[in-house]
């Protein structure tokens, strides 16, 4: 008499769908790892400029998620204080990621051409300007920004131009 089990084979191992596995498991592991170790959030460096006797420091984030809080600030500092007014030129299209409250110090005046947006403000007490720009990257945002932000002097010539780039991942 035959058994019904003299048909069955045994299991076979197959080692690639089993190191398909593994190495799937493995890579979602790392994605996991990087995002509970913040890998994935904002990370912000600072870029300077010296020209003359003007320094333009910007610090901004230069890789960021959409929906997440970001800084970015600009400090110009300038051997001998300012005399008058201090306008920066900014690229204008760069602030198109953001969702804003607004610049602090809030400019005395703002206007934009084809490219840049241009903000005046009072000229404040000695060597060192700070302005800060209180925004986060709009939900809708899917890719980064390049900007420049630059001191435009009394005859119009902007000076220590500082380049600046916004990654935004998922």
């Amino acid at each position: 008499m035959r058994s019904t089990l003299d048909r069955v084979h045994p299991p076979q191992v197959r080692s690639r769908g089993l190191w398909g596995r593994r190495v799937g498991a493995f890579v979602l592991l790392l994605f996991i790892a990087a995002g509970a170790s913040g890998l994935l959030g904002v990370r912000s460096t600072t870029r300077s400029t010296t020209e003359g006797a003007v320094t333009v420091s910007v610090t901004y984030a230069a890789t960021a998620r959409s929906g997440l809080d970001v800084p970015w600030q600009v400090v110009v500092e300038r051997a001998g204080g300012f005399d008058a007014e201090i306008t920066l030129a900014v690229t204008g299209d760069y602030f198109d990621i953001y969702e804003t409250q607004g610049f602090s110090p809030e400019p005395t005046e703002e206007q934009r051409d084809g490219a840049q947006l241009f903000l005046t403000f009072a000229a404040p007490d000695g060597d060192t300007f700070v302005v800060d720009f209180d925004a986060y990257i709009q939900p809708a945002s899917q890719i980064g920004r390049t900007g420049t932000v630059a001191v435009v002097e009394a005859d119009g010539t902007q000076v220590a131009t500082t380049e600046f780039t916004t990654r935004i991942v998922p």
